[in-house]
């Protein structure tokens, strides 16, 4: 039977010791991850370049998601909205992880985070929700709503220091309880005709003003022209009396005889038919 060399067992041992060795003090980070080195509970390190690193065989090694987002379902809550209405909301929220050490020191592990959020964001839900009717949290403002949620998780998690960014918070849902819906949506569509009779009230207002004041300013159109006119008949009527004489016979043969269907019985020498027989004097 051949016996191993010394040599060759020199070399095995060599390298069973530096692939332990290796174990211990080497550590692989992935492209989606950030890691932090702790030692005696104490985080001593963070590393967020991927590949190889040293570490001492000392530290322990807990690693992070660092893609952009992370996301909590908040559990739905029933909230009571600033017209007292019920609603059953339901929202989430997405963070990142900035601070490894920070985060590691305030919350330890992702669980104990989502569960602070949790809070957090509930606590923002009935703060603001309180301030909004509930058609306003299920459709008129729900953007603002939101956005108001949101700044105030983000100021919360930023006094706390909790190592994490706030990147959105969105209510999911938003619904009035079974027992309620109908009769506030009956409300609603009551409000929606006062407010659109009242619309109508107020533009056929605005209509009546409008024709009022289109009116008034014909009228004094018509006055001005009207006095522009016999102010143009005067000063003709007085550089030639014989044309008004003419003027005034041509307007009563047209209120006389305009119709068709008058009968007049005068004689023939009567002044009306002065000038059917002859033209204005001069």
């Amino acid at each position: 039977m051949n016996r191993l060399s010394p040599s060759v067992v020199a070399t095995g041992i060599g390298v069973l010791f530096l692939l332990i060795l290796a174990n211990f003090t080497l550590f692989k980070v992935d492209q989606k991850q950030q890691a932090l080195l702790v030692r005696l509970g104490d985080p001593v390190r963070t590393v967020s370049t991927p590949g190889l690193h040293l570490k001492s065989p000392f530290d322990t090694v807990i690693r992070f998601d660092k893609r952009n987002i992370e996301m909590i379902n908040a559990q739905p809550e029933e909230v009571t909205a600033a017209d007292q209405e019920r609603l059953v909301v339901d929202a989430f929220v997405r963070y990142r992880i900035t601070d490894p050490r920070q985060f590691y020191r305030t919350l330890g592990q992702e669980s104990v985070a989502t569960d602070r959020l949790d809070r957090i964001v509930n606590a923002a839900l009935r703060e603001e929700i309180g301030r909004s009717t509930s058609e306003e949290v299920i459709a008129g403002k729900r953007a603002q709503v939101m956005a108001a949620i949101r700044d105030r998780v983000s100021k919360q998690v930023a006094a706390s220091n909790l190592g994490v960014q706030i990147i959105d918070v969105r209510i999911k849902r938003a619904d009035l309880p079974p027992t309620n819906e109908q009769a506030v949506f009956e409300r609603m569509q009551t409000a929606r005709k006062q407010e659109a009779a009242e619309l109508r009230a107020i533009g056929e207002q605005k209509r009546r003003e409008i024709v009022a004041t289109a009116y008034e300013e014909a009228e004094k159109i018509r006055g001005d022209a009207d006095a522009q006119r016999a102010r143009l008949f005067a000063e003709s009527f007085g550089r030639d009396p014989g044309f008004a004489a003419f003027y005034r016979s041509m307007s009563a043969y047209e209120k006389s005889l305009g119709q068709g269907d008058t009968t007049l019985v005068l004689s023939p020498d009567s002044a009306f038919f002065k000038y059917f027989e002859k033209g204005p004097a001069g």
